[in-house]
């Protein structure tokens, strides 16, 4: 085998590792939903929090999710997180997903301006998200996250 085989081979294992991580993150965030959808079933949000978790490591690594995770300044979110999943698989669902979104807040409020930068620029979303309530949102998360 020469060395642009094997460059080739691994591209394309990364590719496939990449898409069966979208997957299983897709499919944990279908179950979540449905789970709330379902007045908190607890089965199929402990399904979508470990699809979900699982998922993540396809995307960007193991090594770049555990650094990620034990970042001193992410470490809050991280505990609020893992701790909601934790609450979630003890029966108590509805306090789980509040301390996991509280927690996921605290892990991605970092990016949370570009993401409303790239919302706002979907043509139909970018209509809703000029409206304004949620343009004073947006500016304040920018303003309130530009700080750290």
């Amino acid at each position: 085998m020469s060395a642009s085989d094997l460059r080739n081979l691994s591209v394309g294992l990364l590719a496939l590792s990449h898409g069966i991580g979208v997957g299983l993150m897709g499919f944990g965030v279908f179950f979540l939903l449905f789970g709330i959808l379902l007045y908190f079933d607890r089965v199929l949000l402990a399904f979508g929090n470990i699809l979900f978790i699982s998922g993540l490591p396809f995307i960007i690594g193991l090594r770049n999710t555990f650094q990620f995770v034990r970042q001193r300044q992410k470490l809050r979110g991280s505990s609020f997180f893992l701790g909601g999943i934790v609450l979630v698989l003890l029966r108590w669902p509805a306090i789980g997903m509040l301390c996991e979104s509280y927690g996921l807040y605290l892990l991605l409020r970092s990016s949370l301006p570009l993401v409303s930068e790239f919302i706002a620029n979907i043509p139909v979303l970018g209509l809703i998200f000029k409206l304004p309530v949620l343009s004073t949102m947006s500016r304040r998360f920018s303003e309130g996250t530009s700080k750290v």
